[in-house]
């Protein structure tokens, strides 16, 4: 708390009306500062406007010595007691005053206060200079260089007189000591409470003090005021308001303060920078720094400069940039100096080139402690926990003999996030316990996230009660390391935990909330934070509109997250690729092309992820076209350097029906990772070339690298597709024996289908019972399928039963269990099951079938004879149905399940989506052109038969997409083999 407390708003009506009818006085000549560093020699032997005494030319050589042995001992800073002791046998001397005040001098430099005590008392005994006002200021300032600013509070409120000297040295003081609300306060006392001016030294302290605090509004009275005093043309009173005004943001302000200063120096220069910089104008502040180097006076760059400038270049990860600097560093033999080091070890590191920033940091020799936490840091980033702890041993190693500081501890803790770290973690946290560091509420925070991270729940909640006091930013370290860690009904149970604890939630809280209802798909949950946002006027921070557009897309409600994406003033990327991945997600390709496609022509550069996601929609739409367009920019753009993106154009090209092109890809890629080998291997999988994925996966192993979950669902996925039953049962016996990977429910549903389909209905049903853990309503669908397939009625109507119970409100299930009744032509049955349809408000997904034709997609639905082209589509295939007629198609009614006569069966047949789809892209296309259709589900036997003979007598080849692998048509045979 400020040790005075005014309003500041009795200053501003209109500029400190108080000042108006006092009387004016003589002020104080201003003092003269001397800006640029010196030793401590010739700071004692440089005269100035504060000079203690004025030598007579008649001085005794005793006090010449003695005055020079004071300095001399001064100047050695493990000498200050000697210096001490000799000015307690010389209180009797001519130059004791000066002698005393070197002294204090001293105190301060060195920060030793309990040698500046003493000297207190021996003035304080005195009564020669207890009210000595030049020794006073000595003091006051010395105080406040060793960092205890109300001793000099207390000595200025001792003294019976003040002059502006000694102000100004409590405003510099308190200011130092960044005690920002304090010095305001000071400086209304001074106008308030005396007749004296603010100079050219009381200005800058007050200004950088508006600055601390972001008060622009008494920063801009403070502006007034020193324009009015004739003192806005002083270099160093613009240099600090250049500065406060970058720091509150008010760049405009700043710059135009900039342009009109009558004179400019280096910090000048600097300070505009360092505003620019700040304020995310990066590219404008490497513009001023080649100004600066090109101006008339011809500025050379200083460590100031060089360490303003280097963390743009991290900031911006623009280490072309860095290197740039680092050269020029080098040039004007900057980097000597420690701060300049560790900004580039920092730069390097950040921009994601760690062994050259640990170069840098090893051949540094005067390392500190900063040295140490950034290159800690780098580490931490990089996610290499072994090299951080290692780093941290080193640290305190005899040769190095640097102490961990609470900066040491946090950059640590970052890398502390798997249960494989908890060892380390705790022996961290007792290294803090012993010294102190958990009493940083920074730190224990820390610790809170990191136990919670680390899956030790019960070590972060001791953490969190035993500290004294909890914040709002305690709280937030518990409910977010429960949020993040996965625990998320725990998250909302500490929040409301806060809430009764009369603490109010803040936007960090906010997105905790948010991210635990969106992993538990809590709508209810999500929109009553949603409505506290809005009561609280929260809606206009970016972070927390981007969360709630992922919770209403994870809660597949697109349409609210696009109202609110469309009440969005300010759309980031990150808004942007939120919506595109959201509705690629929830099989909305459409939407998300036509959001991508406008992101794109309003001028919003898609990055890795807005690629990875518009590929996956491409993938789900098969379209080629968009596909390979989406391709061409990833390359132009360099992001295909992306395992992601790299991963991302294997699986498009795959699912577009391209395997030979998604192969191309995958054999150039330079590194190779398991993400990689997945994407060809379950690509070959949908296609059903399972010798090829089985060869691919072996490549693999042989290669070294280590199969994981989806490796495995691949390569069993494939075995399903072609048959392959006995590889399929090896590979899925060796998954835990060999690779220590625990089958999940995936695997088995892979191993299940397996089966089913080929006719093995009693291992499949056993391999479910006796699974370990229950299978989901997906494995007993599949069965289902397969007992329709070889007309096991009595076991399908066991499985039935089951799946309707698991899935009571799922209209495919009704059709699945209808189906396999109206195989066995028992219609009373399947009229019940449409019935119970009917009652539970369900209805049967309608057959779909689309194709991409010059970048558009047209879709068809079953008896589809609404399109604008229907007359010339139902002629092309009365023409087709003519042809293949004649080389051996018969239709097969009995894929019509439904009691209808002959003649209906084949109408029905006749407008079957996929057929429809496949006559429209020959109406459409050249005969050099391959037709790929996609379906939302299985291509019947009927368009299976008719898709062989069509590709026969069209010349064509033809690519189905069902919805579970491709078919490729050519010359009357399909790439299936018949089984599907």
């Amino acid at each position: 708390m400020p040790l005075y407390n005014c309003s500041s708003a009795c200053l501003w009506s209109p500029l400190f009306p108080s000042l108006r009818h006092k009387k004016s006085h003589p002020q104080f000549p201003a003092t003269v500062i001397q800006r640029n560093k010196h030793s401590l020699r010739s700071i004692f032997k440089a005269k100035s406007s504060l000079s203690l005494s004025a030598k007579t030319n008649n001085a005794s050589t005793e006090g010449l010595h003695f005055l020079q042995e004071i300095t001399t001992l001064c100047e050695e800073s493990k000498s200050l007691n000697k210096a001490l002791s000799l000015l307690q046998e010389n209180l009797h001397n001519a130059d004791l005053k000066e002698a005393t005040g070197v002294l204090l001098q001293a105190c301060g430099h060195e920060k030793d206060i309990e040698i500046g005590k003493r000297v207190h008392e021996l003035i304080s005994a005195s009564t020669q200079f207890s009210n000595d006002f030049i020794i006073n200021t000595r003091l006051i300032t010395m105080y406040s260089l060793c960092g205890f600013p109300l001793d000099s509070r207390r000595v200025f409120d001792s003294l019976k007189t003040r002059n502006l000297f000694q102000w100004n040295a409590l405003v510099s003081g308190f200011t130092k000591n960044e005690l920002y609300p304090d010095v305001l306060s000071i400086f209304v006392e001074l106008l308030s409470d005396t007749e004296l001016k603010p100079d050219n030294f009381t200005f800058p302290c007050v200004i950088k003090a508006c600055g601390g605090i972001a008060d622009v509004s008494f920063g801009s009275g403070v502006h007034g005021m020193a324009a009015k005093m004739g003192l806005i043309g002083d270099v160093f009173v613009s240099n600090a308001l250049i500065a406060m005004y970058g720091k509150c943001a008010f760049v405009e302000e700043m710059v135009k303060l900039f342009e009109v200063m009558p004179e400019r120096n280096l910090v000048s220069w600097n300070s505009i920078i360092c505003g620019s910089s700040e304020n995310g104008f990066s590219c404008e502040s490497f513009d001023l720094l080649i100004k600066m180097m090109g101006c008339e006076e011809g500025f050379i760059p200083d460590v100031a400069t060089v360490v303003t400038v280097l963390p743009v270049c991290a900031g911006e990860g623009n280490v072309d940039l860095g290197i740039l600097v680092h050269g020029l560093a080098v040039k004007l033999g900057l980097t000597r100096e420690l701060m300049v080091n560790n900004a580039l070890v920092d730069m390097y590191a950040k921009c994601g080139f760690l062994s050259e920033a640990q170069i840098l940091f090893d051949k540094n020799n005067n390392k500190n402690v900063v040295s140490w936490n950034t290159i800690i840091g780098a580490f931490s980033m990089a996610g290499d926990v072994c090299g951080t702890f290692d780093l941290l041993q080193k640290m305190q190693m005899k040769e190095e003999e640097m102490k961990p500081n609470e900066v040491t501890v946090l950059n640590v803790l970052t890398s502390c996030s798997e249960k494989s770290e908890l060892l380390s973690l705790k022996e961290l946290h007792g290294y803090s316990l012993r010294h102190g560091f958990d009493n940083d509420e920074l730190v224990a925070n820390a610790f809170v996230v990191a136990y919670a991270k680390c899956g030790s729940e019960i070590s972060a909640e001791n953490v969190f009660h035993g500290m004294d006091s909890r914040t709002v930013s305690s709280w937030n370290a518990l409910i977010c390391g429960y949020a993040q860690n996965g625990d998320h009904l725990k998250a909302l149970d500490y929040f409301l935990q806060m809430t009764h604890s009369d603490l109010e939630p803040d936007l960090f809280s906010i997105g905790s909330l948010i991210l635990a209802c969106t992993h538990l798909k809590s709508l209810h949950r999500g929109k009553e934070i949603h409505g506290f946002v809005i009561r609280n006027g929260l809606e206009g921070d970016s972070f927390t509109g981007i969360s709630l557009l992922s919770l209403y897309m994870h809660c597949e409600k697109s349409s609210s997250a696009r109202v609110l994406f469309d009440e969005m003033e300010d759309k980031s990327l990150v808004s942007w690729n939120t919506m595109i991945a959201g509705y690629s997600q929830n099989k909305l390709p459409v939407e998300a092309i036509v959001l991508f496609r406008r992101m794109f022509s309003i001028g919003v550069q898609p990055c890795e992820i807005s690629i990875v996601s518009i590929l996956s929609a491409c993938s789900q739409l098969s379209a080629l076209r968009l596909g390979k367009e989406t391709h061409c920019y990833a390359l132009k753009a360099i992001l295909t350097n992306d395992a992601f993106v790299a991963c991302s154009i294997i699986d498009m090209y795959a699912k577009c029906g391209c395997l030979e092109q998604s192969r191309r890809v995958f054999d150039r890629l330079k590194d190779k990772d398991v993400t990689s080998w997945n994407a060809i291997i379950g690509g070959h999988g949908i296609h059903g070339y399972g010798k090829e994925a089985i060869e691919l996966f072996e490549k693999m192993l042989a290669l070294g690298h280590k199969p994981d979950t989806f490796t495995f669902v691949g390569i069993l996925m494939a075995c399903n597709h072609a048959g392959l039953v006995e590889n399929g049962l090896k590979y899925f016996s060796q998954m835990q024996k060999l690779h220590a990977v625990k089958p999940k429910l995936e695997h088995y549903a892979c191993v299940v289908d397996m089966l089913g389909r080929a006719g093995k209905l009693d291992d499949a049903f056993k391999l479910i019972i006796e699974m370990p853990e229950e299978a989901d309503a997906g494995i007993w669908s599949s069965l289902l399928r397969s007992c329709r397939t070889y007309g096991a009625l009595k076991m399908g109507e066991k499985v039935a039963k089951t799946l309707l119970e698991l899935e009571p409100d799922k209209a495919e299930n009704y059709v699945l269990v209808s189906n396999i009744y109206a195989g066995s032509e028992k219609w009373d049955d399947v009229r019940m099951m449409r019935q119970r349809m009917k009652e539970r408000g369900l209805q049967k997904e309608a057959g779909c079938s689309w194709i991409e034709l010059g970048g558009n997609i047209h879709s068809f639905v079953v008896g589809d004879n609404m399109h604008p082209e229907w007359e010339e589509i139902r002629g092309m295939w009365g023409r087709l149905e003519e042809q293949i007629s004649k080389i051996g198609y018969k239709p097969y009614t009995e894929a019509v399940l439904h009691e209808l006569e002959e003649e209906e069966k084949v109408n029905i047949l006749r407008g079957h989506s996929e057929k429809l789809a496949i006559s429209f892209g020959l109406l459409k296309t050249t005969k050099d052109l391959t037709l790929r259709v996609c379906k939302n589900l299985r291509i019947c036997v009927d368009c299976h038969n008719a898709a062989k003979l069509i590709s026969k007598v069209a010349e064509r080849e033809i690519v189905v997409r069902d919805n579970k692998r491709f078919h490729h048509f050519r010359d009357g045979v399909c790439s299936c083999g018949d089984y599907w």
